[in-house]
């Protein structure tokens, strides 16, 4: 069964990783706040293709870097992005450079968690949030993980700091993370790129397989960790 490591040797520990976990909260609170205002783009999907296209050749890797700043500071829904680089790049390239953007931003969000400690991560997960997670880890193990990243609109990115706290491995995190939002960026970035196509129909068959995904899996939630939690037990039994 995966454990929370201990992250603290003594109080004074705890207290220097309490005060910098609250001046690294505030600069991304800062951080956020400030993308928003100075960049309302960023908010807005039709906006931030545009931006997106002034970079011309570089666009791709401007898109990778806000996808980054997606998960660990998340002023943009993730979802809302995938539309974006399907629009602009294709359901292929789109669906590469979001997983770049995706991987990357979840290895970091990881470390930072992990280097910070708890005290850090209870100001970026609500604490409901958070005791949940740590219930559900005890029960089911990574399979929990991999059910927040499959079900598009649970929270993913804040889950990827909650999984910092864990003693699962990086790479293994983030590999999970990839794997579980594969298919939810596919789908999006083929609606973007049939919305760019100026097909409509198409564009509202993915983003219904899209929604029909998201309600499904919210609906049977519980069956689905049983089921994994199983399985991974089974695997690593092996």
């Amino acid at each position: 069964m995966l454990s929370v490591p201990e992250l603290f040797e003594s109080p004074r520990d705890r207290w220097r990783t309490l005060a910098l976990a609250v001046v690294v909260v505030a600069l991304l609170a800062l951080v956020g706040t400030t993308l928003v205002d100075r960049f309302p783009f960023l908010a807005n999907p039709t906006a931030l293709r545009a931006w997106l296209l002034e970079f011309g050749t570089l666009a791709p890797l401007a898109f990778v870097g806000v996808q980054i700043a997606q998960v660990l500071v998340a002023p943009i829904p993730g979802q809302a992005l995938g539309f974006a680089s399907g629009y602009l790049f294709g359901a292929l390239w789109g669906t590469v450079y979001s997983m770049v953007g995706i991987v990357l931003g979840t290895a970091l969000a990881v470390g930072i968690a992990r280097s910070l400690g708890r005290p850090y991560v209870e100001r970026v997960v609500t604490a409901d949030a958070l005791s949940v997670f740590d219930d559900a880890m005890e029960t089911h193990g990574l399979a929990v993980l991999f059910l927040v990243f499959l079900v598009p609109g649970l929270p993913d990115d804040a889950i990827c700091f909650a999984a910092g706290l864990t003693d699962i491995p990086v790479r293994r995190v983030v590999l999970v993370a990839a794997v579980g939002r594969l298919p939810g960026f596919l789908l999006v970035n083929l609606a973007g790129a049939a919305a760019a196509d100026g097909n409509a129909e198409l564009t509202a068959v993915f983003v219904g397989a899209l929604l029909a995904a998201s309600v499904l899996g919210y609906l049977y939630r519980d069956r689905l960790m049983g089921a994994l939690g199983s399985l991974t037990e089974r695997t690593a039994g092996r």
